[in-house]
């Protein structure tokens, strides 16, 4: 009787060992697929502001985006949820640097519908540096995440 106890004790850790592994899992690639769509936005509403779409692409574009961050957030809660700290960091650092980026996007396509011309100078090169910054918080998380689960190679 005690090592059947025992035993399924132990069978009820691997378990929940399996199951925390896999909620992990699926929070951070839902973050990860999350940034790319974002990311992906962010890309075509530049090449519509570049190109002078007019009004009607910036809203969509403006509009895409907002969509992409409400799923990148959300799933930014997630992350938060499964954990473990390192890579909880990990994710607030890519989300501050995805914050930026939104920043500056957002306020592009603003001054685009304002002064009805998409290709303003002043944006170009703060929407391209901090395109770039994401990069390094990017690849941080992945790392993390691959820590976390144990996937390094």
């Amino acid at each position: 009787m005690l090592g059947q106890s025992r035993q399924h004790r132990q069978q009820l850790l691997v378990e929940r060992e399996r199951w925390r592994e896999d909620m992990r899992r699926d929070a951070y690639h839902a973050y990860i697929a999350a940034a790319k769509q974002l990311s992906a936005a962010w890309w075509r509403a530049y090449n519509k502001l570049m190109d002078s779409a007019g009004p009607t692409d910036w809203q969509a574009s403006f509009t895409e985006a907002h969509d992409a961050w409400v799923e990148f957030s959300t799933a930014a809660a997630a992350v938060a949820i499964a954990g473990p700290r390192e890579v909880v960091d990990a994710a607030d650092e890519l989300r501050r640097a995805m914050t930026m980026w939104e920043d500056v996007g957002m306020t592009w396509i603003r001054a685009a519908m304002r002064d009805g011309n998409g290709r303003l100078d002043e944006f170009v090169d703060r929407f391209e540096t901090a395109a770039e910054a994401k990069r390094i918080p990017d690849r941080a998380f992945q790392a993390a995440a691959r820590a976390a689960l144990g996937t390094e190679a």
